[in-house]
């Protein structure tokens, strides 16, 4: 990897549970890239979701980062940082890249989460809500208990390059040929979606590299869009394959007995856990 002077990368967990073996190599690979390039690293805290996000879980990946000899330079927490994306938001109402919506509590709730695609990823939107274009009504501020979607321009191809995955291209629109659809970016409750708490998050640390997992390929799309709304600068992307299980499950953290915790209490060693994924790391630096 050629050295870019002043990298900037992070880590990015959320204290949902326990890190498993498949965030611990993402989480390496993330910190190698930011020594290789002499870069500095932040831990992003992505406490957003009320229901599930704990303070034990919290405190027990910064312990076992550190056990696996992770270190960074700077810590982030997302919910404290409620103000800003209150600000990005009302800047996205004002300039009439969002509407109202009336969604389901299942939709909601996931869009709190970072989605994956063999899992609970946002399904394409078939525009219930939308309002038609020529009817859009550019708003003064952020409306009190309201949802909130993304308009996605309807067959634009939004398309970048991944440093590991390579070339990546994805189809917005609300039509069964479409990749992304609208997205949710806002809850009535005052939350952020995942998807525009990263985007104001990576502006705010400077980050110029996101190292993350390839099932988060669609959601870089929806950050683009969002970044370009916003005025701000898409930072380069690497996504890390999957790790999974013998049967070919993607690793989650359902995974108790492949978490770093439970790994740790079996006897095996940093050292130990890193070879478990050393010759796979060494191949996506």
């Amino acid at each position: 990897m050629a050295v870019s002077e002043g990298y900037v990368g992070r880590l990015a967990p959320s204290p949902t549970g326990l890190l498993h073996l498949g965030h611990a190599r993402t989480f390496w690979i993330a910190f190698e890239r930011a020594r290789n390039a002499n870069g500095r690293l932040w831990l992003r805290d992505e406490d957003l979701d009320p229901q599930r996000s704990q303070p034990e879980f919290s405190q027990a990946m910064r312990e076992d980062l550190h056990w696996l000899g992770i270190t960074w330079d700077g810590e982030m927490r997302q919910s404290e940082r409620i103000p800003a994306y209150r600000e990005a938001m009302e800047e996205l109402v004002r300039s009439g890249f969002v509407y109202p919506c009336n969604c389901s509590r299942k939709d909601l709730q996931q869009a709190m989460q970072a989605p994956h695609e063999d899992t609970d990823d946002e399904p394409v939107y078939a525009g219930r809500c939308r309002t038609a274009i020529g009817k859009l009504v550019h708003s003064t501020g952020l409306r009190a208990q309201t949802n909130y979607r993304f308009r996605v321009p309807d067959g634009e191809v939004i398309s970048f390059v991944d440093e590991h995955a390579g070339p990546q291209s994805f189809v917005a629109g609300c039509d069964a040929a479409a990749d992304l659809g609208d997205f949710i970016v806002w809850r009535k409750d005052g939350l952020p979606s995942y998807q525009l708490a990263c985007v104001v998050d990576d502006a705010a640390m400077g980050i110029t590299e996101v190292v993350r997992g390839r099932d988060l390929l669609k959601s870089t799309a929806r950050q683009i869009l969002l970044q370009r709304a916003l005025g701000l600068t898409t930072p380069n992307h690497f996504h890390c394959d999957l790790m999974r299980d013998a049967a070919g499950v993607r690793l989650a953290k359902r995974h108790d007995a492949l978490s770093l915790r439970a790994l740790r209490e079996q006897g095996l060693t940093p050292e130990g856990v890193i070879a478990r994924f050393s010759v796979e790391a060494a191949s996506m630096r």
